[in-house]
C-alpha cells in the first residue's frame, strides 16, 4: 500500500525480535565465565562439606585441607553435581555443548543458547545421551 498509510514490517507481522542466530565474541566469554564460576562455587561447597564432615571426626580446619583423600557430600544432588558424565565442568565441555543446545525443532537439532529463555540464569550442560 502507498501513502500515508504505507505497510511496515512491525505492523505486518507483529512484534520484530532482533536476536542474532550466532553468539557475539563477548557473549560467549561471559558464559566461559559464567561457567567457571558455577564450577567454583560446586568446589567450594564441596570442599565446606568434607572440612564439616572432617571436623566433626575431630580435625582441625588445617589437618582437614591436607587430608588426602576427601569426603564425598551426603547429599545425593551433591554427589551427582561432582560426577563428570552428569554435570562436566568448563574446561571438559566441548564448544558445541557451551554454546548450543539441543531441540528437537531445529535443523539440525541444535539453537544457540542464546535463544533459550533465562540463558544466563540457567546452566545448561548436557545434551540428550546419544547426540
Amino acid at each position: 500500500m502507498f501513502g500515508p498509510f504505507k505497510l511496515t514490517s512491525s505492523v505486518a507481522g507483529g512484534l520484530l525480535w532482533k536476536i542474532p542466530w550466532r553468539m557475539s565474541t563477548h557473549q560467549k566469554g561471559r558464559q566461559r565465565e559464567r561457567l567457571k564460576n558455577v564450577d567454583q562455587v560446586i568446589k567450594q561447597l564441596t570442599l565446606g562439606l568434607h572440612v564439616q564432615r572432617c571436623q566433626e571426626k575431630g580435625l582441625t580446619y588445617q589437618e582437614a585441607l591436607e587430608k588426602r583423600k576427601k569426603y564425598k557430600p551426603r547429599s545425593k544432588s551433591l554427589r551427582l553435581l561432582n560426577k563428570p558424565s552428569v554435570f562436566p565442568k568448563e574446561n571438559q565441555m566441548s564448544s558445541k555443548d557451551k554454546y548450543w543446545t539441543f531441540d528437537k525443532r531445529a535443523i539440525g537439532y541444535r539453537k544457540g543458547l542464546h535463544k533459550v529463555p533465562k540463558w544466563t540464569k540457567i546452566s545448561i550442560r548436557k545434551t540428550p545421551q546419544f547426540f
